[in-house]
């Protein structure tokens, strides 16, 4: 928990330089940590663009960021890329649709 406290707190604190790529694009061969480390930023980055980093409290926001990187590494692990979340929209959609 320290651990994610700590992210929350580097990505306020660098989010005032430009720079956040570097730590938010990592390689192919980057172990899962750093992974982890690198989807928990962009995450964090965009909720602080978006205006909602600080809009809950810390726990909820935390698990949040939590969540979402650990489904996007899962699917990923799994070999199932992004596109996964609007196939299946796109699935209900047409079901919905067909009633």
């Amino acid at each position: 928990m320290k651990k994610y406290c700590l992210i929350l707190g580097m990505v306020a604190a660098l989010s005032c330089c430009a720079e956040l790529d570097k730590y938010i694009n990592v390689g192919e061969n980057a172990s899962a940590q750093e992974k982890f480390r690198a989807c928990a930023l962009s995450e964090a980055q965009t909720k602080l663009k978006n205006g909602t980093l600080f809009a809950q409290d810390m726990t909820t926001t935390k698990n949040e960021i939590v969540n979402t990187c650990l489904k996007k590494m899962a699917l990923q692990a799994a070999g199932i890329d992004s596109e996964a979340e609007s196939i299946a929209s796109s699935i209900i959609n047409s079901l919905k649709a067909a009633q």
